[in-house]
């Protein structure tokens, strides 16, 4: 059996996308699994990490963009859809997932044009244009909010969750410390990082320090900012672990009480799966504004506390992580609200419905075809 995973960009995009292929590989580990993207987003680096094979299609954004800009990706439409076509027949795909992202609507056509099964997986609260585009031409929709669905024929969608990878579902001693002084902070502004939310931190940093000079901290960065945040650190004699990009997030935030990060479907499912505490700063160029619906889901079931970036700055931050890591009491309530909101059968569901819409009889020996497709 062969997957077709159209999915890129950012790590929003992938790693759902990644998720699922563990678990279709867990499940049959025979299955052959192909991921589609692009040279634009952060694929390249995180499949190599992941051990996945690669393909690259042509394709271009066009949302956001100038008008030049829209035409050329316009105009790349057709080229990517030879190309998914091209692609398809060469490795016989059996499914194409679309995860959103340049790649998805080509691939999603394609499958379509050749018969073959196909899902879109949409992980925000409000969907992209992407999906909505190729909505008519997906089988299922699988969503991690109940609020998407009013964006796509109600007969082919499932709300499920946001897939996410069995190592977040290792929890740590449930007895470890919160107390002052014994805590560890994560701060995480996306694949690609996030300068305003590195700003404002270290401005915060010296406050920090003295509040809690036994505070550890992680701090992504992003490859753009990692040598200025680096600096500063080192300036401001502030002992930490500062790296541009987290590979194994799930080690990282299992050890985290507190954590301070941008709000895509993705975070907020990880964060969710770890029952960690979060001040969410959401993206304010994100499309749609959809990290901001996703942080408010959050803070509404009580797991997160949202903090605009327009109102940022080093000051309120570090008074506002204070707050939450000085009240031991708070911080539990927090993390016992987020860890109700997880979903962490996502993923099985989702290959039990494919494989449903491939004709596919599946047990834990063996995968057997029973009707065509």
């Amino acid at each position: 059996m062969t997957i077709v995973i159209a999915a890129g960009g950012t790590g929003g995009h992938l790693y759902p996308a990644v998720a699922l292929a563990r678990e279709f590989q867990r499940r049959d580990p025979s299955t052959k699994i192909l991921f589609v993207g692009t040279t634009r987003g952060v694929e390249s680096k995180v499949l190599a990490h992941e051990g996945f094979e690669l393909a690259m299609i042509t394709a271009k954004p066009v949302m956001g963009k100038g008008l030049l800009d829209v035409m050329r990706g316009v105009f790349s439409v057709p080229i990517g859809i030879w190309q998914s076509l091209e692609l398809l027949k060469q490795r016989q795909a059996d499914l194409v997932i679309g995860v959103g992202g340049y790649t998805s609507p080509t691939m999603l056509v394609a499958a379509a044009l050749k018969g073959i099964a196909r899902v879109i997986l949409e992980p925000n609260a409000y969907p992209g244009l992407a999906n909505k585009v190729v909505a008519s031409f997906a089988q299922r929709i699988f969503l991690a909010f109940e609020s998407a669905g009013t964006s796509f024929d109600r007969r082919k969608v499932r709300v499920v969750g946001t897939p996410i990878r069995q190592d977040f579902l290792v929890q740590p001693d449930s007895s470890a410390s919160t107390k002052q002084g014994d805590q560890h902070l994560l701060i995480f502004g996306g694949s690609q990082g996030a300068k305003a939310i590195n700003s404002a931190v270290l401005e915060g940093l010296p406050l920090l320090s003295q509040r809690f000079p036994g505070l550890t901290i992680t701090h992504q960065t992003g490859e753009g900012d990692y040598e200025r945040v680096g600096e500063a650190y080192r300036t401001l004699g502030i002992q930490a672990k500062i790296v541009p990009f987290l590979y194994d997030m799930p080690a990282v935030l299992r050890t985290a009480d507190l954590v301070v990060a941008r709000a895509g479907a993705m975070t907020i499912a990880e964060l969710t799966a770890c029952g960690k505490a979060a001040i969410l700063i959401p993206l304010p160029t994100a499309i749609y504004d959809h990290q901001m619906k996703n942080a408010r889901a959050m803070e509404a079931a009580g797991g997160a506390i949202v903090f605009p970036q327009a109102d940022l700055t080093g000051v309120k931050l570090s008074e506002m992580i204070d707050a939450v890591l000085s009240d031991p009491q708070r911080l539990g309530t927090m993390q016992r609200k987020s860890v109700e909101m997880r979903r962490i059968d996502a993923g099985e569901v989702i290959v039990g419905e494919c494989y449903t819409l491939m004709g596919v009889t599946h047990d834990i020996n063996q995968s057997t075809r029973t009707t065509g497709g």
